[in-house]
C-alpha cells in the first residue's frame, strides 16, 4: 500500500484513556451532545487522517462512481440527515456506495461514510436506510474510532493496529504505520457503549430529519434474525448494546410527536436499480485487492475522486508478475537505527515509512502500489505499559487471521532466541499477490515478536515470502533477525 503521512504528535491519541461522553437530552426537542475533543489529535488531523484512509478504500474496494443514481440518492439522503447536526459541531460528511453483497457500512474519522449495496437491497424503506446512515454519522460525530484507539496503551494500541492491519489483504499489504492507523480506523470494532451512543445519536438525527427513529432499531433487529444472510458481519462490527428496539422506544417516548416520513418513490426506484448492479462477496473483494483490480477499476469508472491525497508509491512494479531474479538480496548489509531497534538489511533493498514508527524493508520490485510481494514490515513499540510478548503475539495473530480470509497460522507461537532475548515466532500461510501461470502462489509469512532486555518495549516483524522466491529470501531474513537489537 501507499504510505500515509502521519505525524508523531498523533501518537498522543494512543496514550490517554477516554470515557465516551453520554448522550444527554433537554426537555422537549432532543439535542445532540457536545462530543468534546480527543487529546492528542485535532479535528483537522482527524479529517486529514480520514482522507488518507479514504484513498486506501479506493485501492482496496470497488466503489460506485458519484455519477451512479444509487450513489446520488444516498448522498441526497445523507445531506438531508446532515441538516440535523449543529454546524459548529459538524464534519465534512461524504457518502459513498460499495457494490458488496454483504450487509455492512463503515465510517472513517473526519466524515467519509461507505454503505454496502447489500444494505440498500435489504432495507425495506427509506427510514431503515436513513437509520443506518444516521448511526454511522454518529460514530463520526462522537469520534468513536479515535476514542477507541485512545483507550489503548501505546503497546496494545500500536501492536493491535499492526495485527489488525497486517491482515488487510496479506501481511505484506501494509507498508507504513500511517496506513495501518488509517485503515485500522476503517475497520474499527466498536464497543457496545459506542453502539448505544450511535443508536441514541442516530435516533436524534433521524427525528430531526423527520424519520421515525424506531426504523433504525427495527432494521438492526431484522439483521439479528437473518443468521447467515449477511447480518452477522454488520453486527460483528457493530455489536448489539442490548434490546435496541426497547431502548430506542424508551428514548423517544417523551419527544414531541411528529408526522414521520417512512418511505419515498426515490427509494423504491433506487432499490430496483441496485438489483441490476453487479455485487461482489467479501472474498472476491479481498482477492481483487491483492491483484490491484479495484484501483484500476475505480479509475476507469470515474469513481476515484480527483482530490484524493497522493502519498507517493515506493514503486510501481507489477508484483503479480514478479521475477524472482529481481529480488535477489545483496551480500552486503547496511545498518538502520530506529528509536526502538537497530537492524541490518541488504544494501540493494529499499526502506519506506516513518523512520520514527513503522518501516518496510524490501526489494523495490516487491513494492507495488497496493501490495508488498516480499520484504519485512517492522514495528517498534516503547513505553512502560508494554503488554506481554505472549499477549502481543496472540493479538497480532488473531488480527491477521480475522481480517484476512485465507491467512492462517501454521501452528502455535514458538519461543525464539534473538541475540539472547527470548521472543515468539509463528508462521502463517496465505495467498500472495505474486502469480505464476496466471494463478496466485502461496505466501508464507513469519511473525516474530521480540521484547527489549529492560522490558519497556518490543518489536514486531513480519517477513513476507512468495513460495517461488522463498529460498532466495530466507537467508537474508535470517541475517536481518540475527542483527536485530531491541532498545
Amino acid at each position: 500500500m501507499k504510505s500515509l503521512p502521519f505525524r508523531r504528535s498523533l501518537f498522543a491519541a494512543f496514550l490517554c484513556l477516554l470515557i465516551a461522553c453520554p448522550i444527554a437530552f433537554a426537555q422537549g426537542e432532543p439535542q445532540l451532545p457536545d462530543p468534546g475533543n480527543v487529546a492528542g489529535i485535532t479535528k483537522d488531523q482527524q479529517i486529514q487522517l480520514g482522507q488518507q484512509a479514504k484513498a486506501e478504500v479506493y485501492k482496496q474496494m470497488p466503489v460506485l462512481p458519484d455519477s451512479s443514481p444509487v450513489t446520488q440518492y444516498v448522498q441526497q439522503l445523507g445531506k438531508k440527515l446532515e441538516g440535523s447536526i449543529p454546524q459548529d459541531k459538524g464534519w465534512p460528511y461524504e457518502f459513498h456506495v460499495i457494490p458488496e453483497k454483504d450487509i455492512n457500512a463503515f465510517a472513517i474519522p473526519g466524515g467519509p461514510i461507505f454503505i454496502n449495496l447489500g444494505t440498500i437491497q435489504q432495507a425495506d424503506n427509506e427510514a431503515e436506510l436513513a437509520g443506518v446512515i444516521a448511526h454511522e454519522m454518529t460514530h463520526v460525530y462522537m469520534q468513536h474510532s479515535v476514542k477507541q484507539m485512545s483507550k489503548q496503551s501505546m503497546a496494545q494500541g500500536v501492536l493491535g493496529v499492526l495485527g489488525g492491519m497486517l491482515g488487510q489483504g496479506t501481511a505484506g499489504n501494509l507498508a507504513r504505520l500511517g496506513m495501518q492507523v488509517g485503515a485500522g480506523a476503517i475497520f474499527m470494532k466498536y464497543s457496545r457503549e459506542d453502539e448505544a451512543q450511535a443508536d441514541q445519536g442516530g435516533a436524534i438525527i433521524m427525528y430531526k430529519a423527520g424519520y421515525n427513529p424506531k426504523a433504525m432499531a427495527d432494521f438492526f433487529q431484522k439483521l439479528e434474525q437473518m443468521g447467515g444472510a449477511g447480518g452477522p458481519q454488520f453486527l460483528s462490527d457493530h455489536p448489539n448494546p442490548g434490546n435496541r428496539v426497547q431502548a430506542v422506544s424508551n428514548l423517544i417516548k417523551n419527544w414531541p410527536p411528529k408526522n414521520f416520513v417512512s418511505d419515498s418513490p426515490q427509494f423504491a426506484q433506487v432499490k430496483q436499480q441496485s438489483n441490476g448492479i453487479r455485487t461482489y462477496t467479501a472474498q472476491e473483494i479481498a482477492d481483487g485487492a491483492k491483484q490491484g483490480i479495484w484501483a484500476q477499476q475505480n479509475q476507469q469508472s470515474g469513481a476515484t475522486p480527483a482530490n484524493l491525497p497522493t502519498t507517493g508509491s515506493a514503486g510501481n512494479s507489477d508484483v503479480a508478475n514478479l521475477d524472482p531474479q529481481q529480488i535477489k538480496p545483496s551480500g552486503n548489509f547496511k545498518p538502520l537505527d530506529h528509536p526502538a531497534f537497530t537492524i541490518q538489511y541488504p544494501d540493494n533493498w529499499q526502506t519506506s515509512g516513518d523512520p520514527n514508527s513503522s518501516l518496510t524493508i524490501a526489494p523495490q520490485a516487491c513494492m507495488g502500489q497496493s501490495a508488498l510481494a516480499c520484504g519485512a514490515v517492522i514495528q517498534g513499540v516503547q513505553g512502560q505499559d508494554v503488554t506481554s510478548v505472549d499477549q502481543a503475539t496472540q493479538t497480532l495473530v488473531q488480527g491477521m487471521e480475522q481480517q484476512n480470509p485465507g491467512l492462517k497460522a501454521n501452528g502455535s507461537p514458538q519461543p525464539i532466541q534473538v541475540n539472547g532475548v527470548q521472543g515468539r515466532a509463528v508462521d502463517l500461510v496465505g495467498t500472495s499477490p505474486v502469480q505464476k501461470n496466471g494463478k496466485p502462489v502461496t505466501e508464507r509469512d513469519r511473525l516474530v515478536v521480540v521484547p527489549s532486555r529492560q522490558g519497556n518495549g518490543m518489536v514486531a516483524l513480519v517477513f513476507v515470502s512468495p513460495d517461488n522466491a522463498q529460498s532466495q529470501l530466507q537467508p537474508a531474513y535470517q541475517k536481518m533477525l540475527q542483527t536485530l537489537q531491541v532498545k
